[in-house]
């Protein structure tokens, strides 16, 4: 969750700032040596692999926050969240795999940082390789699930995420329900909202929304990080030296990374990111085979499908998109799931029959309609209107992307059902479905499908 941040050391890069600015910058980062030693490597393909880990850091925050946003309890020595980001060679696409902390890993044989004693490669939950090997077991652990040669290591808290998200003012999330977490404090209504640091930090720290768990955060986590990479790249911060230095010192701050990454990397990156944007990223999570993975010693564990994961980690490999293309003909993707928008048709004709039509073609595309039509008040429609309140208007722009040609009309307190006025024009529905991870072989979604814009 925390690891967020991280990306935007990559992506705010893209500033292209002179190297006197980063390299003043560049004393501020707290430097580890996870490759020590270490051999046996992955093959080095083509692009750059990150390995972004999130750990504790609550001590650092105030009492006051601490209590605000829920975080008490004593840090864990254990990483909180796990993910690969490749940048591709040519600098025009981002790949990010989350991997669940719960996986069932095997370790490689290492020394206990804490105890000194020498252990044989043995079960444990992933983000335990941290506790018991730091940085440098982390990574090997990673390389050897994945066979893929990890290139920089970058380690962020929860400081420098809630730093990070207040200096860009803020980041837009966008909920089509209402997400309550009565662990961390959070509570949104369903509709769009601009989260401030601490608020953003109960986001991504959620596990308790809904029976998703860990698998759902991780989701949210994603579509954080696009809004996140949306924010940076459409609000003038990448053109302006100025706010680029703080949120690049507001990240730095709190950041832990290998020798190697260091100015030129970033300036680097900088100079072929210019034309970075939420389109240029893609997400995606492992897949699991089993939820549950009983484990003598060690407890729970997510097992892999290590036939769906390798076709990731390949594609990662190889220096490929992660996303599944889709042939002609097939549904088009909207931001929220038919099945959740609630429809009222009213027919705006004086064709028998149009407003039935019209309910039977949205509920065979998945809405959820009423099933009970009735007439407008006006029978007069030559255009098909869709009517919605504001605060739905997601939901408002996946029921129009059915419906061909039909207009948007903004309806102050109609509430969460939606109205649909058929008009002369209609011919027929469009099938669509949502823009979710998991919902494709691989789930694989991109940036623009996740963030509001």
């Amino acid at each position: 969750m925390r690891t967020v941040t991280t990306l935007s050391v990559v992506v705010l890069a893209s500033a292209g700032i002179g190297h006197a600015v980063i390299s003043s910058l560049d004393e501020d980062i707290a430097r580890v040596d996870p490759f020590r030693d270490m051999k046996n490597r992955p093959e080095a393909g083509h692009g750059m692999n990150i390995l972004l880990v999130g750990t504790d850091g609550r001590e650092r925050i105030g009492r006051a926050e601490r209590e605000r946003y829920r975080l008490g309890g004593v840090p864990c020595r254990c990483t909180d969240t796990i993910m690969i980001v490749h940048i591709s060679e040519d600098r025009d696409r981002a790949s990010v795999v989350s991997l669940p902390r719960d996986s069932y890993a095997l370790t490689p044989p290492h020394t206990d940082r804490v105890s000194g004693e020498r252990h044989e490669g043995h079960p444990v939950r992933l983000n335990a390789a941290y506790a018991e090997g730091g940085p440098r077991l982390t990574v090997r652990t990673v390389e050897r699930m994945t066979r893929v040669k990890i290139d920089h290591y970058l380690e962020v808290d929860f400081a420098s995420f809630m730093k990070t998200v207040d200096v860009v003012g803020g980041v837009e999330i966008c909920t089509d329900r209402r997400l309550r977490d009565s662990r961390t404090g959070l509570d949104l209504p369903a509709g769009r909202h601009t989260l401030r640091g601490g608020q953003a930090l109960q986001y991504v720290r959620a596990r308790h929304v809904d029976s998703a768990s860990d698998l759902g955060r991780m989701k949210r986590q994603q579509h954080f990080m696009a809004a996140l990479v949306d924010r940076a790249t459409s609000s003038g911060i990448l053109l302006n030296p100025m706010r680029f230095r703080d949120v690049t010192r507001a990240v730095l701050g709190s950041v832990r990374a290998d020798k190697g990454f260091g100015t030129d990397e970033l300036l680097d990156l900088g100079r072929a990111m210019r034309n970075f944007s939420p389109s240029s990223s893609e997400f995606t999570t492992v897949p699991i085979a089993t939820m549950g993975y009983a484990v003598k010693g060690v407890g729970s564990t997510l097992k892999w499908d290590t036939g769906r994961a390798e076709h990731i980690f390949e594609a990662l490999r190889r220096d490929q998109p992660l996303t599944v293309r889709r042939g002609r003909g097939a549904a088009l993707p909207v931001p929220v799931d038919p099945r959740r928008i609630r429809v009222q048709v009213e027919n705006g004709t004086r064709t028998p029959g149009l407003g039935r039509r019209v309910d039977a073609a949205l509920a065979a595309t998945g809405f959820d309609t009423t099933r009970a039509p009735v007439n407008a008040a006006d029978r007069d429609v030559r255009r098909t209107v869709v009517a919605y309140d504001p605060r739905w208007d997601r939901s408002a722009k996946s029921l129009a992307a059915a419906l061909p040609g039909s207009e948007l009309r903004a309806v102050e307190g109609q509430g969460p059902t939606l109205k649909v006025i058929a008009g002369a024009d209609f011919r027929k529905a469009r099938t669509v479905r949502a823009r979710d991870p998991g919902q494709d072989e691989f789930g694989v979604v991109r940036g623009d499908e996740v963030s509001c814009s």
